[in-house]
């Protein structure tokens, strides 16, 4: 996504107007940009698209080898954007038109997050896999339910993580990691900060039943970084907190939270706001510092206010050898290939289903029993 959007919550002005969309656009062959590659490996279909990471989803998809063949969604100027920058795929009448053609392999969704769950799990029924935007899950309930149905129809359900799958330093910081380059990971730190632009945004937006609160949907991609540079595979939620501190007028909302972690292979703190200044030329200064027993990775995804570096992707790598500054910019993004390859061949080489459920629990647990800020102090 962040190779397609400066500003990733403005979906329809966004949808391919942006230097870097159509420079992405650009690079690809015709028809593998409308979605229909020529030896396409599996074929997918979208449904629901109420968040723009769809884009980036459907291309990571096509760059693996996918082939786009329909999309159903209820929002008429939503469905004109997708269509817009995917023109030859076919609009579906209905959900039930897609899920029942015997030809798709999987399906994407961005849809409303209380509804991603539930359709994943109609999905896996109907013999699909299913990939979908984070949050994937916004309930404990909903989580129980996705793992009974996964086990009874052995499919795939994977949420995309973008901050890690989507960003090209963290690829690379995932390299350098597991080269040793700052010895055992001892402990993350997630950054989460992001825009309001209330005026942009849809009324479920505001509401917490429909996002599932700010750890469970924005937090969700620093439970997932946290066990994947510790290696952890076990996990408790040590203390969290959430809160609406200055947005009254929207009394459903909360605007800031953070984590504690403690697990089998290190210790994570994860904070997540909505207090992006307008002064900022991107939509949150995205930070992931790992923390290693012979050194440490600092990642600025979007921005770097403190050089003269531009863009997003950069790197900076300090251990006992050097203090290193990569600009990561031109790093390879491997999830598609490798989340198709799975798709193909029944493998987990993309993210473990373990992994991927584990880091939603763990979100869903630290809001649940966050304790709530009621005032700031004076």
């Amino acid at each position: 996504m962040k190779d397609l959007f400066s500003n990733r919550r403005r979906f329809l002005k966004n949808t391919a107007t942006t230097a870097g969309g159509l420079l992405l656009l650009s690079s690809l062959p015709k028809k593998t940009i409308a979605g229909f590659s020529a030896e396409p490996r599996i074929r997918f279909s979208v449904i629901n698209i109420n968040h723009s990471h769809i884009f980036s989803m459907v291309q990571a998809v096509i760059r693996g080898g996918g082939q786009l063949v329909a999309v159903y969604a209820k929002e008429a100027d939503l469905l004109a954007g997708f269509t817009k920058q995917f023109p030859q795929v076919k609009v579906a009448g209905s959900a039930k038109e897609i899920l029942e053609d015997n030809s798709i392999q999987l399906i994407l969704s961005s849809g409303i997050p209380d509804e991603r769950g539930p359709l994943g799990v109609q999905v896996m029924k109907h013999g699909k896999d299913y990939l979908v935007d984070k949050p994937g899950i916004t309930t404990l309930e909903q989580l129980a339910e996705v793992r009974k149905v996964l086990k009874e129809t052995k499919r795939i359900y994977s949420i995309m993580y973008s901050e890690r799958f989507e960003n090209r330093a963290t690829v690379k910081a995932g390299e350098l990691v597991k080269a040793g380059a700052i010895g055992k990971v001892i402990q993350t730190i997630g950054l989460g900060p992001h825009r309001m632009n209330p005026q942009s945004r849809p009324e479920w937006f505001f509401d917490k039943k429909r996002f599932g609160g700010i750890i469970t949907d924005i937090g969700s991609h620093q439970f997932d970084q946290y066990l994947y540079f510790t290696g952890t595979t076990e996990a408790k939620v040590v203390a969290s907190q959430i809160g609406n501190v200055n947005h009254p007028q929207y009394p459903k909302f909360e605007d800031f939270g953070d984590v504690m972690l403690r697990g089998n292979g290190g210790t994570g703190y994860i904070r997540v706001d909505w207090f992006t200044p307008d002064g900022l030329k991107t939509w949150g200064d995205g930070r992931l510092t790992i923390l290693g027993t012979e050194g440490y990775i600092e990642i600025r995804k979007n921005i770097d206010i403190a050089s003269m570096h531009n863009g997003g992707n950069h790197l900076y790598l300090v251990n006992q050898k050097e203090t290193q500054y990569i600009d990561c910019n031109k790093e390879p993004l491997p999830f598609g290939e490798q989340f198709v390859n799975d798709v193909v061949n029944r493998t987990e080489t993309a993210m473990t289903q373990a992994h991927c459920l584990l880091a939603t629990e763990l979100a869903l647990l630290a809001q649940k029993n966050a304790q709530v800020i009621t005032a700031l102090p004076k």
